[in-house]
């Protein structure tokens, strides 16, 4: 239908609106607006979120993209994601210095003389902030992550011009008591605020913000504040009936606080708590008082016992997500209290509890029939007999993580692989009882299985993964330092599961060339593999693999002595889609570099 326009001359800005907010991608959103002048200026009313690098000068920056985006109601500034690209700046095509070029914050200076334009960095200030608050007057989430040059003044321009803030995160943000009291003051419909590592702020400005607007707040995070005591809590306690989810890291708080949340906030449904000081007595009135918890996590805690477990098993009869890391005072007691008090359970993590042992997780297999995920790590005492009432009780297992269980063998696995059918991942790191019976098993049964990591099970050996590759449509495979797999192994994976799109086969010495020409012949969906200490892949190997994985991303070949400058080049000229690769610094080319564009600031990497 050349030279004619059945789209603009038919559908009115309306519908075409609400077409352009359907679209699901930035790329997408950006193509779109090239279309036409009228596309472009309708694509910018449809934007509702941007994600902001804040870097160059984001201030400036801010206030441009104002102008253009005037529906915004999200915005992310975050200044870990630093990016240093000079972009030119003068009268290009009738444009200033006020060019933009994308979503990102570039900009650079006037020219001085040289050909190199110097990218300076800055960061998001108190000014920008404002400019935040004046352009986007519709704003209901607004997330600061580690812009550390923002104060109270700036917190206090935003909260009193967006009025309909609803969720505002100010990690790592140099926020003071004046800024948080006016955001209580203003915002009346704040539901989530995020003040981890906010240094500078104390009680008062945490009790002046529970009572301005406690009565809409639904979660609370609170971490690295040295100055936030039990006297916040009560506060937050006694103004924020509505909160749902709680998270706390802190060593300043102790039973009285949580007394104050557990008897004040009835509606809490995610406690997570990193709070050494908080013994049992806080966690029996949790378990009394909150009895819409559905999620718990508990870390770090050394004062509590299973007296305390056992209040949340017999109280928390909705808790469907539990995490114990690092209790080193709870026993099997405990877990089995959970186990017979919350029979709707799907998720459960173990990690570092070197008293819960095999009893325990008996338990869970014979009361939690809907566990899905289950994550034992660092459990010495755990044996193969738990996982055998698992993988008998709990049909629907979907996940199951094992880290440094040196009492779980190929006895349990097959157990989990004849009972948990439906299992989807299943990563196994250092369990060096798990080998081929095991993971053989996990093949012939366990035919939805699509992550699999067995990073460092060195009794792994090329069966198990031929199996695999003939029952499972693996997408995820990670068999880092299994030393004993081979060619054999990693060419029934490419022949058997062509949407592999991962492959993580570090370490692997007897490794060749015969396994990557298989992979790039047999999986073209492939986007990320890992070849460091691979010793006897060459550049051939490399050749036969990206002359099909168009899709490749990052490839990671360190320490591969067989590898040279002419492997890395032919990586990074077949690879339209590659956007990192790791190798060290003196295999690469002039010419490589050149090439490499934005590759070459992860290309050059001295390791």
């Amino acid at each position: 239908m050349r030279g004619h326009d059945w789209i603009n001359t038919c559908l009115p800005d309306e519908l075409i609106l609400e077409i352009l907010r359907r679209v699901d991608s930035k790329a997408s959103h950006d193509a779109c607006s090239l279309v036409c002048k009228r596309w472009l200026g309708l694509e910018r009313l449809s934007r509702s979120t941007l994600r902001i690098d804040a870097s160059g000068s984001p201030d400036l920056f801010v206030k441009l993209l104002a102008q253009r985006f005037v529906n915004v109601k999200a915005v992310h500034i975050d200044e870990r994601l630093s990016v240093y690209v000079p972009v030119n700046v003068g009268k290009r095509r009738g444009r200033d210095e006020n060019a933009m070029t994308s979503l990102k914050v570039h900009y650079a200076g006037e020219k001085s003389g040289s050909e190199e334009e110097v990218c300076e960095s800055f960061c998001l200030t108190d000014a920008g902030l404002t400019a935040v608050a004046d352009g986007f007057s519709k704003l209901e989430k607004l997330s600061l992550i580690w812009c550390s040059n923002v104060t109270s003044l700036g917190i206090m321009s935003l909260a009193q011009k967006c009025y309909f803030l609803k969720s505002l995160d100010l990690q790592g943000c140099y926020v003071g008591d004046q800024g948080l009291a006016v955001v209580g003051k203003c915002c009346k419909q704040l539901e989530d605020l995020n003040l981890r590592f906010c240094e500078s702020l104390t009680d008062a400005g945490l009790v002046d913000l529970a009572t301005g607007c406690g009565k809409s707040l639904k979660s609370l995070g609170v971490a690295a504040c040295a100055r936030i005591t039990d006297r916040s809590l009560e506060a937050v306690g006694s103004h924020c009936k509505s909160l749902e989810t709680l998270s706390l890291d802190s060593e300043f708080i102790h039973n009285k606080g949580i007394l104050a949340i557990a008897q004040g906030c009835p509606l809490l449904k995610v406690l997570k708590l990193l709070c050494i000081n908080v013994t049992d007595e806080a966690l029996t009135a949790v378990g009394v008082s909150c009895l819409s918890l559905e999620m718990l996590a508990l870390y770090s805690f050394q004062q509590f016992t299973d007296k305390g477990l056992r209040a949340v098993g017999k109280g928390c009869k909705k808790l469907k997500n539990l995490t114990l890391s690092d209790c080193y005072f709870l026993s099997d007691k405990g877990l089995e209290a959970i186990a017979t008090g919350c029979t709707e359970l799907t998720h459960l993590e173990v990690n570092g509890c070197h008293n819960i042992g095999t009893i325990g997780l008996e338990s869970v297999g014979k009361y939690c029939p809907r566990l899905t995920e289950l994550a034992l790590l660092y459990c010495q005492r755990i044996g193969n007999f738990a996982l055998y009432e698992v993988g008998r009780g709990c049909k629907d297992l979907q996940a199951l993580h094992l880290v440094d269980c040196s009492s779980i063998g190929d006895e349990a696995i097959c157990s989990i692989a004849y009972g948990c059918r439906n299992l989807k991942k299943l990563h196994i790191r250092r369990c060096y009882e798990v080998g081929n019976k095991g993971i053989i098993a996990v093949g012939e049964n366990c035919h939805s299985l699509t992550d699999l990591s067995l990073r460092f099970c060195d009794r792994v050996l090329d069966e198990a993964l031929i199996a695999v590759g003939q029952g499972c449509p693996l997408q995820h495979l990670n068999v880092s330092g299994c030393n004993q797999i081979g060619d054999a192994g990693i060419v029934a994976i490419a022949r058997g599961c062509p949407q592999l799109s991962y492959l993580d086969v570090s370490v692997l010495q007897n490794l060749g060339d015969m396994a990557l020409a298989e992979l790039g012949e047999g999986c073209p969906l492939l986007k990320d593999i890992v070849l460091s200490h691979c010793r006897q892949i060459t550049d051939i190997g490399l050749s036969h693999l990206v002359k099909n994985c168009q899709m490749l991303e990052s490839c990671h070949m360190v320490y591969c002595p067989s590898i040279t400058a002419a492997g890395v080049a032919t990586v990074v000229s077949s690879c339209p889609s590659v956007k990192k690769v790791l190798v060290e610094k003196w295999k690469v080319s002039p010419r490589t570099k050149r090439r490499a564009g934005s590759v070459l600031s992860y290309l050059c990497v001295d390791l």
